[in-house]
């Protein structure tokens, strides 16, 4: 009997807010929502942004005005739609980046003369450079020959757009975040926010199983490359600093699952960083789903973190021409002034992806753990599919694994559900990167796969027209949104694009550029993802209801009643998380140095191995797989 991997808890933080019972997706389509549920998603914000405050029973703003959530989308509504989604740059003024400038200097008959603090003279000196004497600490120099300096100087960036959290919304701010890189600053609230949104007490769960069955698989596609990460380290000494203890071990890319195990889960399980480019998320997915099926786990964390928008990494895609540069926005639109909000176009006139930051983490756990625990299903994850390109003129190009993991996706879900739930249950959720490139070439995988399984106006979304491209959480983004659609049923609109392209091939697709209502037609998700060098991956989502009634054959209806009773007091405990939120900053879980395991009470004979501190056993009466060979 295979398990089945469900999602019991997803949480994060990201462009649309925070990610846990779809304030994130909700921001997406809110135009297309009731007037209750837009002013719940504008107060969300509107506290994560620091607009609000809970005082006394009441939120109030800077003015010391009591506003109820109607009253916070009557006041602010427009600030915070400003303040999400893509946007102009706000972490620094992208019109003056600094950067150093080569400059030659020498003497022009007469030699240079200048003065510099002795402690701060090169050592040795450079040729050409003469102390001519030293005064009060103060040396002065003669320049007998021609000498390059590098004078401070700053540039405007060709690209000023991308997908920033929320105006305001500092995740250092929240927890003892000191010298910690913004990606696993970020890593922390995001799994934090995933972790508490079960509903249950992360011990409850632990007790349930033994704790080498749990598992953690994150990562970051770019690694830290922030200043207190490796790109500090690698600046330092060009920038005339000096390199920290913590710079080279805090900017690996494996930090957002190491810091997920040491601070938050305190976990002595499975452990692992997957990197696939843009494809990332997926294949860290991927190994959860398999852990879970196999029975070899029970429990499972599965995220990502990036924080890539620096200048040097804007610049780095920019030189690549990957990025949409603000004159080719103009040039798109014919007028002078970039549209920031609408730099991303999936399967429009484009230019080229937006980039984003973003924090998504997934706990999954198998659907007999589920059942006894009482736990909210979100979704099912049933398969992920990964496949390379072969061989590649282009290291960036794309190529035929995309092809492989859609099209057995798609079988897949035909042999789990049918057919006609596939043609007419299923929704995309496209890669979308908004380059002209990506546009002809997936919409032709698309159109050829729904041919080939007589799929007819196939529908397709791409969230990154909203969110930008987050890189490693690039799909993670994509399964919080697929999770509101299920929720919801309301398929979010492609809304940057006014026209679709002329040389896309939507034949058998409907590509939605307004939000369409998908009542009784959003049952499967399919997360698509291209990567640089041909990292492709195809995950299968189903919804909630779906789940229900595999749960119901599987075990029973007296077995899925009981289960359903016991899940009230896990809704409710979750819903007291999702009010806590909302009337106040986030409290991630940051677990510095708690409850460190003494090695002297570890509990180990021939059978077994008992934690300190830890209910379930390590079982060490492993069978012999190769009893056949022995």
């Amino acid at each position: 009997m295979t398990r089945l991997p469900v999602i019991v808890g997803f949480g994060g933080i990201g462009p649309a807010g925070r990610s846990s019972f779809h304030h994130a997706y909700r921001r997406t389509v809110i135009d297309s929502l009731p007037a209750t549920v837009q002013a719940r998603t504008l107060s969300s914000l509107a506290v994560m942004m620091g607009l609000v405050t809970w005082e006394n029973g009441a939120y109030r703003d800077a003015d010391g005005r009591t506003l109820d959530e109607a009253g916070i989308a009557l006041h602010y509504r427009q600030r915070i739609l400003d303040g999400t989604l893509i946007r102009r740059i706000e972490h620094f003024d992208p019109d003056r980046v600094p950067g150093n400038l080569n400059f030659d200097i020498g003497p022009d008959g007469a030699p240079v003369h200048f003065a510099s603090r002795t402690g701060e003279l090169p050592d040795p000196l450079p040729p050409g450079w003469v102390v001519k004497e030293v005064v009060d600490g103060v040396a002065h120099i003669e320049l007998t020959a021609r000498s390059e300096i590098k004078v401070e100087t700053h540039r405007k960036l060709a690209v000023q757009s991308a997908g920033q959290l929320p105006s305001g919304f500092d995740p250092a701010k929240l927890y003892q975040s000191r010298f910690h890189p913004k990606g696993l600053q970020m890593t922390i609230v995001g799994a934090s926010d995933a972790i508490q949104s079960v509903g249950l007490p992360w011990e409850t769960i632990l007790a349930a199983v033994p704790p080498d069955e749990v598992s953690v698989y994150a990562s970051s596609a770019m690694a830290q490359l922030d200043q207190h990460g490796t790109g500090g380290m690698l600046q330092a000494r060009l920038r005339g600093g000096r390199v920290s203890s913590k710079q080279l071990p805090l900017g690996l890319n494996t930090m957002p699952a190491d810091f997920v195990n040491a601070y938050v889960l305190g976990n002595v399980g499975t452990t692992g960083a997957i990197a696939g480019a843009c494809a990332s998320f997926l294949y860290n997915l991927r190994l959860a789903v398999e852990d879970i099926q196999s029975g070899r786990r029970r429990v499972a964390v599965v995220g990502n973190a990036e924080a890539p928008l620096l200048p040097e990494v804007i610049e780095g895609y920019a030189a690549m021409s990957a990025l949409a540069t603000d004159d080719n926005l103009c040039k798109l639109d014919g007028t002078t002034i970039p549209d920031w909000r609408r730099a991303s176009r999936p399967f429009g006139e484009n230019c080229g992806f937006v980039l984003a930051e973003s924090a998504q983490y997934f706990v999954l756990m198998d659907d007999e753990l589920a059942m006894q625990l009482g736990a909210d299903i979100h979704g099912g994850v049933t398969d992920v599919f990964v496949n390379a390109d072969g061989y590649k003129k282009s290291i960036s190009s794309p190529g035929p694994g995309n092809y492989i993991t859609l099209a057995k996706a798609v079988a897949a879900m035909r042999s789990l559900l049918g057919e006609e739930a596939v043609r007419t249950q299923s929704f995309l959720q496209a890669h979308g990167s908004s380059t002209p490139q990506n546009r002809v070439t997936e919409s032709r995988i698309f159109d050829r796969v729904a041919a080939a399984f007589g799929i007819e106006h196939w529908p397709v979304t791409a969230v990154k027209a909203f969110l930008g491209h987050s890189l490693a959480p690039a799909s993670a983004d994509q399964l919080v949104n697929t999770l509101g659609i299920f929720k919801h049923e309301l398929l979010p609109g492609i809304k940057t694009v006014t026209k679709l392209a002329d040389d896309i091939h939507p034949e058998h697709l409907d590509i939605v550029l307004e939000d369409r209502d998908l009542k009784g037609k959003a049952e499967i998700g399919f997360l698509n993802s291209k990567g640089f060098g041909g990292n492709n991956a195809t995950g299968a989502i189903v919804s909630p209801r779906v789940v229900e009634r595999m749960l119901a054959k599987r075990y029973g209806a007296t077995a899925l009643r009981a289960y359903q009773t016991r899940r009230e007091a896990v809704r409710a405990a979750a819903a007291a998380y999702d009010e806590r939120c909302m009337q106040g900053p986030l409290k991630p879980v940051y677990r510095f140095g708690d409850d460190l395991g003494n090695e002297d009470q570890i509990a180990l004979d021939g059978h077994s191995l008992r934690l300190p501190g830890i209910a379930g056993a390590v079982n060490l009466d492993l069978p012999n797989r190769y009893e056949d060979m022995v």
